[in-house]
């Protein structure tokens, strides 16, 4: 993730950020995944994305949106690395849900 931005650079992306995790919430949602979005006083918003699988609640993950250093928007990591640009929150789902599955899900994917 970049660092962190001024603070009026947080609010007036703060909503485009919302818009992002919404749309990726939306997309989680249809693949049967919990997602619940956060967004505390002072600090970005997150999508917080917990396996639905029973046993499985330990393979969560916050997830960001934020621009790039080119300026375009993404979704992060918590440890600052991309997972797919905010116009695609269909990729970044599926990318998402393949990092958080379970070792069961991975045998049975052909």
């Amino acid at each position: 993730m970049p660092a962190q931005p001024s603070a009026t650079a947080t609010s007036a992306g703060a909503a485009t950020a919302t818009e992002a995790l919404d749309a990726l919430a939306g997309e989680l949602a249809m693949r049967g995944w919990a997602a619940r979005a956060r967004a505390p006083t002072g600090r970005l918003p997150s999508l917080y994305v917990q396996n639905p699988e029973p046993g499985a609640a330990m393979l969560c993950e916050h997830i960001y949106a934020s621009p790039g250093q080119d300026g375009a928007w993404w979704y992060w990591w918590s440890w600052a690395d991309k997972i797919a640009p905010a116009a695609d929150p269909g990729a970044a789902a599926a990318a998402i849900t393949r990092v958080l599955r379970t070792a069961t899900d991975v045998e049975s994917t052909p």
